[in-house]
């Protein structure tokens, strides 16, 4: 898609109105990255204390852009093109809107149904899911040929990378515009077809999982398993930080996923699972495989 009401200067292969779905780490992230690319953003949240936090998020990562010079433009005129919202109906006029509500098929599938019904004909529904079926989820859908997975990265601002999963029924016009979208944001485009992980959770659970098992089995500590897979293979984090970044129970989460359609060597190990039980869910909880307190 493209509109000639972008602002001069910005790239004219991003959809216009831009809505997301969860204005959390994630969402935020995608959001500020449309609009310091010059689209229109509203995102929806479910209350009115969390759209509010959603503004916040966003402008803030905006005006940290700013004061780096990585990009170009004023706080003011951004935040006056950011809506936030808990009405599914201000979607009705988004161009493209990507969902990224917690990684849970039922609750994803319930929400984009939701958007969905607010869409109109020739919009486009993207999932930011990092592990589950997008040919499952958009079987959920009307239009399954508008529907699309958007995998971004944590943090979205620093990542250079969006994974574009093609469902099975994801239209060859909509896979042509999501790279085109993926490079208008100044990243780089990995295509890969629907499969259980992609390629990205997929291989980076798998590293993530045999890095938690070395800890457990006292092969190594976390700091010395990281800086092995940083100095030596040139990660710019290591398995078990990102896994803090990330989030224990959401690799827990996805670890599951993987096991029950892609078999045992996918099992969590039993570390991950008392850190979850125990709270220790990284960095947003202030304690992971490392602390995260100072």
């Amino acid at each position: 898609m493209s509109d000639s009401s972008l602002p001069t200067g910005q790239r004219q292969t991003l959809p216009r109105k831009v809505g997301v779905l969860g204005g959390g780490r994630m969402g935020a992230g995608i959001a500020h990255a449309f609009l310091i690319n010059g689209a229109q953003v509203t995102v929806v949240e479910r209350d009115e204390p969390s759209a509010m936090a959603a503004r916040e998020r966003v402008e803030s990562a905006a005006a940290k852009s700013l004061e780096r010079g990585s990009i170009d433009g004023n706080l003011d005129e951004m935040a006056s093109r950011l809506a936030v919202s808990v009405d599914y109906a201000d979607f009705a006029d988004c161009n493209l809107v990507v969902e990224a509500v917690p990684e849970d098929f039922e609750l994803k599938a319930g929400a984009l149904k939701r958007v969905e019904q607010q869409l109109p004909k020739g919009a486009y529904l993207a999932s930011n899911t990092s592990s589950l079926s997008v040919s499952e989820l958009a079987a959920q859908l009307q239009r399954p040929a508008d529907f699309v997975g958007l995998h971004f990265f944590n943090p979205v601002p620093a990542s250079s990378l969006i994974e574009v999963v093609l469902g099975r029924e994801t239209s060859p016009e909509l896979a042509t515009a999501a790279k085109e979208w993926t490079e208008a944001l100044g990243k780089t485009a990995v295509v890969v077809q629907d499969a259980p992980g992609f390629a990205s959770s997929r291989l980076g659970v798998a590293i993530a999982l045999e890095a938690m098992r070395m800890v457990e089995e006292g092969v190594a500590s976390p700091e010395d398993i990281d800086a092995a897979m940083v100095l030596g293979y040139k990660h710019p984090t290591g398995p078990l930080r990102t896994t803090d970044i990330v989030g224990l129970d959401v690799r827990l989460g996805i670890a599951e996923y993987l096991q029950s359609t892609l078999g045992e060597r996918f099992a969590p190990p039993r570390i991950l699972r008392d850190k979850v039980a125990r709270g220790e869910l990284g960095r947003k909880s202030g304690k992971g495989f490392f602390d995260w307190t100072d």
